[in-house]
C-alpha cells in the first residue's frame, strides 16, 4: 500500500512539473482568449460600424517602371509572373529595412555590430554588459540569417529578399526610410538605396510605401518637405504603392513612426484641410497612418487630421495599441471615425541582443503559435490591411526573413526548427489567403 502510495506521489508529481513546465514555455503569447481562435476559417466577430471603400491598387503588368499607374485600378491581388511566389496581397504590408551593411559591400559591418544600449536608469545600467557586438560570429541579433550578415546595398540579397516577400504573399514592403543624408543612430543614410529597392520590388509585381522614421528636427513642415520630395522623386515608378482612398482616388499611403511625438496642432496644420501647409486636395495628397502607443493617441491622430493608425509593435501587452485584447475598441474608434485601422502582427519578439535589460518583454514564438495567435486576433477585427512587424528587423527578434541554425564558441542563435528556414514565410502566405478569402465574405 505504502509503495502504491509512493508512485502516485511520483506520478502526481511529474505531472506537475509538466503542467508547470508547460505554462512556463506558454507565458510568453499572452492571447486575450487562448487558442480557440488560432484556425483559420473560424467564425469572426460581428463587424462594428461603417465601412469605407478603400482598397489596394495593382500595377498594370505591362508597365514599365517609370510609368504611372493606370487610374481606376483596384486589383488587391495579382498573379506574379516572376518566380515562385504565386498570388500576392496588396492588402498586406510588411515593415521593411536597409540599415544592413558588411564590410564586403561597404567597407564596414553596419548595424550587424550594434552597442548594448544603456538603460536610462544608471544603477540598472550598471548591472548589464556594454560595449558592441563583433560580427561575423557575434552578430546584434538572437536569430542568425541564412545569408550570413549581409549588406542591403548587395543586389543579390535585394533579389532574395523580395523573392522572400512573394513567396509569403505580402503585397507592400513598408520601407523605412530617412531623408537624405540622414540615419539612425547606429546606422549610414541609405536613401540612395531606394531605387534599387523599387526595381527589385518591382521585378517581383511587388509594391513599395515608405515609413517614415523619427529623426532630428523633424516636424509637420519637414514631413511636408519629405512627402514632397518622395512623390517627386518616386511617384511615377511601376512599384510606388498607392491606396484607393473613400472618395476614390488612388493615393500614396505613408506610415509615420512615433507620430505622438508631434502635437496634434502642428499635425492639423499640414493634414487638414484648412491647415497652413496643408497637403488636402494638392498633388502631394496622401494617406497617412500614424501611430498609436497609448489609448489617448487616437483622440490625438483624430485632431490632426491623420486618416488611420497603426500599431507596429510585435509584444503584445507593451503598449495599449500593440494589445491584441484592445484592438476591437480601437477598431470602433476607427469605424465612427471615418479612420483606417491597421493591426500590426509579428512572430515573437527579442531584443535582448541589443537591450539587454528588456527581457519581460521578450515573446517566445512558440514555434509559431504566438504569430497564429497575432494574425487571428487581427483578422478577427476584420481590417483591410494588416501590417507584419517585420521582414528584417533583426535586433528585435521580428524577423520572418530565413534564419539558420548557429552556434559559436560563445553563442548559440536561436532558429526556427523543428522547422525550416521558411516556416514563417509559409504561415505568412496561409494567412494572407485566409484573409483574403474571409474579406470577400465581409465585403459582401
Amino acid at each position: 500500500m505504502a509503495r502504491l502510495r509512493r508512485k502516485a506521489c511520483i506520478a502526481l508529481f511529474l505531472f506537475t512539473l509538466f503542467v508547470f513546465g508547460t505554462m512556463m514555455g506558454l507565458r510568453t503569447l499572452k492571447p486575450s482568449d487562448g487558442f480557440s481562435d488560432l484556425a483559420p476559417g473560424l467564425e469572426l466577430l460581428p463587424m462594428t460600424g461603417g465601412k469605407m471603400d478603400r482598397r489596394s491598387v495593382s500595377r498594370d503588368a505591362t508597365a514599365s517602371p517609370g510609368q504611372a499607374r493606370p487610374a481606376g485600378s483596384n486589383t488587391k491581388a495579382i498573379l506574379s509572373n516572376a518566380g515562385p511566389e504565386g498570388t500576392i496581397f496588396y492588402d498586406v504590408h510588411i515593415f521593411y529595412y536597409i540599415w544592413y551593411g558588411n564590410p564586403h559591400m561597404d567597407g564596414k559591418y553596419i548595424h550587424w555590430d550594434h552597442i548594448l544600449v544603456p538603460h536610462w536608469d544608471p544603477k540598472i545600467a550598471s548591472s548589464y554588459p556594454r560595449g558592441r557586438h563583433m560580427p561575423p560570429e557575434d552578430i546584434a541579433s538572437s536569430f542568425y540569417p541564412e545569408l550570413s550578415p549581409y549588406s542591403s546595398r548587395d543586389p543579390d540579397v535585394l533579389e532574395s529578399h523580395m523573392e522572400q516577400i512573394g513567396a509569403s504573399a505580402a503585397g507592400v514592403l513598408v520601407l523605412s526610410w530617412y531623408p537624405p543624408g540622414l540615419a539612425d543612430d547606429n546606422g549610414e543614410p541609405a536613401e540612395d538605396l531606394v531605387p534599387a529597392v523599387l526595381d527589385a520590388a518591382y521585378r517581383h509585381n511587388l509594391k513599395v510605401a515608405f515609413h517614415i522614421q523619427q529623426y532630428r528636427g523633424r516636424n509637420d513642415q519637414s514631413v511636408h518637405d519629405n512627402v514632397k520630395y518622395i512623390i517627386d522623386r518616386y511617384g511615377d515608378h511601376g512599384a510606388f504603392y498607392k491606396f484607393t482612398s473613400s472618395t476614390g482616388k488612388s493615393l500614396p499611403l505613408f506610415y509615420i513612426y512615433d507620430s505622438y511625438l508631434t502635437p496634434p496642432e502642428s499635425w492639423s496644420e499640414l493634414l487638414t484641410p484648412t491647415g497652413s501647409h496643408s497637403v488636402r486636395g494638392s498633388a502631394y495628397d496622401s494617406i497617412f497612418i500614424a501611430l498609436i502607443v497609448e489609448e489617448r493617441h487616437k483622440h490625438d491622430i483624430l485632431a490632426g487630421g491623420f486618416d488611420g493608425m497603426y500599431t507596429f509593435f510585435a509584444s503584445n501587452g507593451f503598449s495599449f495599441g500593440s494589445s491584441h485584447q484592445n484592438w476591437k475598441a480601437i477598431k470602433a474608434f476607427c469605424d465612427g471615425n471615418n479612420l483606417l485601422f491597421i493591426p500590426s502582427v509579428g512572430p515573437g519578439y527579442i531584443d535582448t541582443s541589443i537591450r539587454p535589460w528588456n527581457n519581460h518583454n521578450t515573446r517566445n514564438r512558440v514555434n509559431g503559435r504566438y504569430y497564429e495567435t497575432a494574425l487571428q486576433a487581427a483578422l478577427n477585427v476584420r481590417p483591410e490591411v494588416v501590417t507584419i512587424t517585420s521582414f528584417n528587423e533583426w535586433h528585435e527578434g521580428t524577423q520572418i526573413e530565413r534564419a539558420v541554425p548557429k552556434k559559436t564558441v560563445t553563442r548559440v542563435y536561436l532558429d526556427y526548427q523543428p522547422h525550416g528556414p521558411d516556416h514563417y514565410l509559409e504561415l505568412t502566405r496561409r494567412w494572407a489567403e485566409q484573409f483574403n478569402k474571409e474579406k470577400e465574405q465581409w465585403l459582401m
